[in-house]
C-alpha cells in the first residue's frame, strides 16, 4: 500500500479550532476557540508534521485567513525537510510575478514549495479581490495564468497574447531549476478541461470512494486525450482514535454544540453555492442535525464537518486500523496523495502521525 504514497497535512492560518461548532462567528472568535495562528504556533505544528514524515504543509487562501506565501515563507525558516502547498488564487496575482515569487521561493528554502491553484470562491469572497469575473470565465483565466506560468519558468524570455494577459518578454533573474508540483480541484466541467490541460495533480474532496472514483475517470480521460497523465490526491479530515468506539465518542463531541438552525441555514447555503464541489459536498447531508452516527455515509467516512464548515467536509473515522482501511480503499481506485486535518490540528496529527501512519507504511507481505 505505501508504494508511492505521499502525506500531507493541513496549516491552520486562520486558527486552529476544538471542534467543528467552533467554526461558528468571526476569526477573532474562531481563534479564541483554541489556538491563534501565530508564528510560533504554526511553526510547533510545522515541526510536528516533519517529525511524523508528512510531505508537505497545505495552506488555505482568502480573506479569512493569513496570507499564504508571506506566512510559508516565514516558517520554512524554522523547519528543515517539509514542503509547503501554497494555496493562491491567479485572479489576484499576475503569472509574471507569481513566476518570480516561485524562483526567489525555491533558492531561500531549498525547493520545498508547491502550489495549489484556486480558482475561486463565492462571489462575495471574490469582489472583496476586486474581482468580478463569472466562473466560466475565472477558469478561462486560469488556464491562460498557467500557460505563462509555466512558459516563463521554462524559456529565458517569454511572450503571450490572450483573453486575459498580454505578457511581453518576460524573464526571470534566476532560472527555476526544480520547478514546483501544481496541484488543482475543481468538479465542474471547466475545471476538469483546465487539470487535464495544465496540472500535475488533481485534488477532490472526500467523497465516496464510488463517487471519487467517477471523477477521477473523468479526470483522466480528458487528460489522456490531451496525451497526458495525472497523479489524484483526496483533501480528508480524519478522526482517528485507538479504538472505533473512542472515534465516534469524539464524533460527538465534535458536533455537540451545533443547533438545528444553523445546520439547516449552513445546508441552505451550500446548495446555493456557485462551487459545484461544495454542492457535492452538501448533498451528501440532509441538512438536518442527527446524531454523529447517521452521518456516516460510506463505512468509515462521516460527514459531520460537512453541516458548518465549508469546503471539505468528511472524515475517514474508526480506530486506527479503520483510517488505515479507509485510506487504502481510496488507493485502490487511484488516490496517491492525502492532505489531511482534523479538529484541533495539533492533536489530531499526533494519532494520525502516531497510529495510523505507521500501519500505512507496514511492508505488504509478499
Amino acid at each position: 500500500m505505501t508504494d508511492g504514497l505521499k502525506f500531507h497535512w493541513y496549516l491552520p492560518t486562520h486558527g486552529d479550532t476544538a471542534t467543528i461548532a467552533d467554526n461558528r462567528g468571526s476569526a477573532a472568535a474562531r481563534t479564541a476557540s483554541h489556538l491563534e495562528p501565530s508564528l510560533e504556533n504554526l511553526t510547533a505544528l510545522v515541526r510536528t508534521a516533519e517529525d511524523y514524515g508528512f510531505e508537505a504543509a497545505l495552506t488555505p487562501t482568502g480573506s479569512h485567513c493569513e496570507d499564504s506565501w508571506l506566512a510559508t515563507a516565514a516558517l520554512a525558516q524554522h523547519s528543515r525537510r517539509l514542503k509547503f502547498l501554497v494555496a493562491f488564487r491567479p485572479g489576484v496575482l499576475s503569472p509574471t510575478l507569481a513566476a518570480q515569487q516561485v524562483s526567489t521561493y525555491q533558492r531561500f528554502t531549498g525547493n520545498r514549495l508547491a502550489i495549489n491553484i484556486v480558482t475561486g470562491g463565492d462571489d462575495d469572497e471574490m469582489r472583496r479581490y476586486g474581482d468580478g469575473i463569472d466562473k466560466s470565465a475565472r477558469y478561462r483565466r486560469t488556464a491562460e495564468f498557467l500557460t505563462v506560468v509555466r512558459g516563463v519558468w521554462g524559456n529565458p524570455e517569454f511572450s503571450y497574447r490572450g483573453e486575459f494577459y498580454d505578457i511581453d518578454k518576460a524573464r526571470l533573474a534566476y532560472p527555476v531549476e526544480t520547478v514546483p508540483t501544481v496541484y488543482f480541484g475543481g468538479s465542474s466541467p471547466e475545471a476538469i478541461e483546465v487539470a487535464a490541460d495544465h496540472v500535475d495533480v488533481y485534488l477532490t474532496w472526500g467523497e465516496p470512494p464510488a463517487q471519487v472514483a467517477e471523477k477521477i475517470e473523468r479526470v483522466r480521460a480528458a487528460a489522456a486525450r490531451r496525451g497526458r497523465t495525472l497523479r489524484f490526491g483526496l483533501r480528508l479530515h480524519t478522526v482517528a482514535r485507538p479504538t472505533e468506539e473512542q472515534a465516534w465518542r469524539r464524533a460527538d463531541e465534535l458536533i455537540a454544540g451545533l443547533s438545528g438552525d444553523e445546520v439547516r441555514r449552513a445546508h441552505e447555503r451550500y446548495l446555493a453555492s456557485g462551487s459545484e464541489g461544495q454542492r457535492r459536498m452538501a448533498a451528501l447531508t440532509t441538512g438536518e442535525l442527527v446524531g454523529a452516527r447517521s452521518l456516516e455515509v460510506h463505512p468509515g467516512l462521516w460527514a459531520g464537518p460537512s453541516l458548518l464548515r465549508d469546503g471539505a467536509g468528511t472524515a475517514a473515522i474508526g480506530s486506527y486500523r479503520q483510517v488505515a482501511d479507509v485510506f487504502a480503499e481510496y488507493t485502490r481506485i487511484g488516490i496517491s496523495e492525502f492532505v489531511l486535518s482534523g479538529y484541533p490540528q495539533a492533536e489530531e496529527i499526533r494519532h494520525v502521525g502516531e497510529g495510523v501512519l505507521p500501519l500505512v507504511r507496514q511492508p505488504v507481505p509478499a
